[in-house]
């Protein structure tokens, strides 16, 4: 379940998620909300999404879904992959 600012998130990001029903926008998961945003949000969305979890936890939903399976990773664009792993390398200060 997500928290109400998390749900108020979505619904300001709601045009990212053009493809999922609008009555099951807000209860999408940590992992496709992170996806989403980093592959197509704005600088300031992607400030909001490290607000409310912190960069180590962003870090952590990356690293597990890029390394989850092929496909999964292939949901991330080559040049967010990239970017993200060198800055959360930087960043995150957790060795991967």
């Amino acid at each position: 379940m997500n928290s109400p600012e998390i749900k108020a998130f979505i619904r300001e990001n709601s045009h990212l998620f053009w493809y999922t029903p609008e009555d099951k926008k807000e209860e999408i998961s940590p992992e496709y909300l992170v996806e989403t945003i980093l592959n197509y949000g704005d600088i300031v969305a992607i400030k909001k999404l490290f607000a409310y979890y912190g960069v180590k936890k962003v870090s952590e939903i990356f690293f597990d879904s890029i390394n989850m399976s092929n496909r999964r990773k292939g949901n991330f664009h080559e040049l967010t992959i990239n970017y993200f792993t060198l800055f959360f390398k930087r960043y995150a200060f957790r060795n991967f």
